[in-house]
């Protein structure tokens, strides 16, 4: 009797060592589970983090203004044909070829060597399309990176009165060829640039040493001819 009892006890005993054994490895696993995707999860926020700083992403970058108001008019066009639009306002229209580093994508400040700028080095991380008048200088490099995908920028001197800054808000908002308002350009203020407006595409640049009302026709003739011009095609709002 007695050898019964004690071989019901000793499985018994097995049985409630496999039972341990099972639950210890039960637990093994989850905390190896808890921790491998503790490790995933902090490499993906380390992986966002350095994506951010990595394209200048941040939140302090510029962000284009959104329609606020009425503009102050411009005049209807009259001249069509870039040249002749330029000469009249006093401009001068100039294409260049870019060389074979000037699509690289660096990181700090570029001295480039057209003001306004048309192509060279860049930041990877484009300035959005849009109309940034009022917020001060933007940085170049984006700006660069924006030519490179077909876009085109309107510059502005600081001191150029208010009424004729409001004037190139209308002139921006004028659609071209049937395309959006805004369609792929940068509104942005220069105080270094040699005149009191500018306009350059990849490749392309008009420079104007005084605004008048005959400046307009230049930046839109210019506009229609250095639009889409850049390296690579992307689509407006992108």
């Amino acid at each position: 009797m007695s050898s019964r009892q004690e071989e019901k006890e000793r499985r018994k005993q097995e049985r409630l060592a496999r039972e341990q054994e099972i639950e210890k490895a039960e637990r093994r696993r989850r905390l190896l589970g808890l921790f491998a995707g503790g490790v995933l999860g902090a490499a993906a926020i380390a992986a966002v983090v350095v994506a951010v700083l990595a394209s200048g992403g941040g939140s302090d970058d510029p962000k284009p203004n959104v329609n606020d108001g009425p503009r102050v008019p411009i005049p209807a066009q009259k001249a069509t044909d870039l040249e002749d639009a330029a000469k009249d306002a006093g401009c001068t229209y100039r294409t260049f070829t870019p060389g074979a580093n000037d699509r690289e994508h660096v990181n700090g400040t570029v001295s480039y060597k057209h003001n306004p700028p048309v192509f060279g080095p860049h930041a990877p991380t484009p300035s959005s399309d849009g109309n940034y008048a009022g917020q001060g200088p933007v940085d170049r490099e984006p700006l660069v990176h924006a030519l490179e995908h077909g876009r085109l920028v309107i510059w502005y001197q600081s001191d150029l009165p208010k009424r004729r800054i409001s004037q190139l808000e209308t002139l921006f908002d004028e659609p071209i060829e049937g395309q959006p308002s805004g369609y792929k350009q940068l509104l942005v203020e220069a105080p270094d640039i040699p005149g009191q407006v500018a306009a350059s595409g990849w490749g392309h640049q008009l420079n104007c040493p005084r605004m008048t009302d005959k400046t307009f026709d230049a930046l839109r003739t210019f506009r229609a001819t250095a639009v889409d011009k850049g390296p690579e095609t992307v689509p407006f709002g992108q």
